[in-house]
C-alpha cells in the first residue's frame, strides 16, 4: 500500500482527499476542501470518489483510511494512505477547520 505524511502532501498541487471519518468526527473537525465519504457509507457511495487521479485518504489516525486505501486499490482506484490521519496533519501544522464543539 502507498503511504504519504501530511507534510510530503503539501508538494502536491491540489491533491483529491477523501475523508472517510464519521460525519461527527468531520463536523468536529476537517481539512478544507477534503471530500467526505464516512467508512460505513463507501461501498454506496464509491461513485463519489475520483477514478481519473490518485486519491488520498484521510481519517483520524490513519488506520481506518489504510483499510480504505487497501479497498480502493482492490476496486482499481490509485489510492493513497495519509499516514497519521487528520491528527497528524494537525501536529504537521497544517491547516484544520474547527467546527462549532
Amino acid at each position: 500500500m502507498k503511504e504519504i505524511t501530511p507534510s510530503d502532501l503539501q508538494a502536491i498541487d491540489t491533491p483529491r482527499i477523501i475523508d472517510v471519518r464519521e460525519d461527527d468526527e468531520w463536523a468536529e473537525a476537517h481539512v478544507d476542501g477534503t471530500t467526505h465519504v464516512p467508512m460505513s457509507t463507501l461501498t454506496e457511495n464509491l461513485d463519489k470518489i475520483p477514478d481519473d487521479s490518485t486519491v488520498y485518504v484521510l481519517c483520524h489516525s490513519g488506520g481506518r483510511s489504510a483499510r480504505v486505501t487497501d479497498y480502493l486499490e482492490q476496486q482499481g482506484y490509485d489510492a493513497v494512505n495519509i499516514v497519521g490521519g487528520i491528527t497528524g496533519w494537525h501536529q504537521s501544522g497544517l491547516p484544520v477547520v474547527f467546527g462549532d464543539r
